[in-house]
């Protein structure tokens, strides 16, 4: 077990300084080196440890070598476009995948589940970006902070991945491309002694990765 961790330990640096961005790699380049040095059990190992189940998925994803430089690429260009048309929504590009977060408070009133009329037009956007880059997947998370019960955010973090999830299949987005997982208080990425921190802790995340028709054409294009 012991050489495990000393094998891993190098590959978990190298993926966590690339997602913060202290390695001098643009975004293509560390698409390719995420993929190359981490598969779906890495991924589940960094996600696990840093508490940032996007960042495990979006690792564990991965393809990596010249495919994944080639997905990095589709993905750039996706998130520039989200940017562009979501800016309430904070957008960020890791490995071969994105990261879009909102905060709970431009979807949806205190402890509701009923999306806000900014909501729908934010989802609006998103929506018409998914429907043009259909060879992608598309995970929907819920997250609450630590206020309430476990069962009571556990089960409003899953109502609202749930509204997000149905209102973009209105939209045009294929329901086979939105999973939806609600976390509930479990993964606070900020800290839930402020109020200021209970607000961020309350969010709703997607994580875009590429499907498999973006891989395999990737991977053939790459000649691997």
């Amino acid at each position: 077990m012991n050489s495990i961790k000393i094998i891993l330990f190098p590959f978990f640096i190298l993926t966590l300084l690339i997602y913060t961005g202290c390695a001098p790699f643009n975004k293509t380049k560390k698409g390719a080196i995420i993929g190359t040095a981490a598969g779906a059990g890495m991924g589940a190992v960094i996600g696990k440890a840093s508490g940032n189940t996007a960042l495990g998925a979006i690792i564990g994803a991965a393809v990596g070598g010249s495919a994944g430089a080639l997905i990095g690429n589709k993905m750039d260009k996706q998130a520039r476009e989200i940017k562009s048309a979501v800016p309430d929504a904070e957008v960020i590009r890791v490995g071969e995948g994105i990261v879009v977060e909102f905060t709970s408070s431009i979807l949806f009133s205190f402890d509701k589940s009923t999306l806000s009329n900014q909501a729908k037009g934010n989802l609006d956007n998103l929506a018409e970006i998914l429907n043009t880059h259909s060879d992608t997947d598309n995970e929907i998370q819920g997250h609450t902070d630590s206020k309430g019960s476990n069962s009571y955010n556990q089960n409003l973090s899953i109502q609202r991945a749930k509204a997000v999830s149905n209102y973009l299949s209105q939209k045009g987005t294929a329901s086979h491309r939105l999973n939806i997982k609600g976390f509930g208080e479990k993964l606070p990425k900020y800290l839930n002694d402020s109020a200021e921190g209970r607000e961020k802790n309350r969010r709703v995340e997607f994580l875009i990765t590429a499907n498999e028709k973006m891989k395999k054409e990737a991977v053939n294009q790459a000649g691997q």
